[in-house]
């Protein structure tokens, strides 16, 4: 249990950096495009290593390094969630739901795309 704790911790150090790194390179105040991009990649790449972990390539601790460490700090529904809330309350409503829009339907559209790229390369 302790060495699981360590992978994800080692991995989530990676991808909180990460994430940082995108929100400084992607900063753009009108519309919170970091966020979208790092959702929509983590999506993306969850959709992989879900395969790579279903088809015995990925270690479970590859997984929890992979997936749940560094995807998992490196994506954000918090911040997400309050960056929604702030366009709503600085009278953004319509880029809000532009937000919310692309978020929703993007997101689970790449997991499925990166789950398919997986089967296509492990399968």
């Amino acid at each position: 249990m302790l060495q699981q704790l360590g992978i994800v911790a080692l991995g989530g150090a990676l991808g909180a950096t990460l994430r940082y790194a995108v929100s400084e390179w992607v900063s753009v105040d009108s519309f919170p495009y970091a966020t979208l991009s790092v959702n929509l990649i983590g999506s993306f790449l969850l959709g992989v290593l879900a395969v790579g972990l279903a088809q015995n390539i990925l270690s479970a601790n590859m997984a929890l390094l992979l997936g749940t460490g560094v995807l998992g700090a490196f994506t954000t529904m918090s911040t997400f969630s309050l960056e929604t809330f702030e366009m709503f309350d600085q009278g953004q409503g319509s880029s809000a739901i532009v937000y919310i829009v692309l978020t929703m339907t993007l997101g689970p559209l790449l997991a499925l795309l990166g789950w398919k790229l997986g089967e296509s390369i492990f399968v």
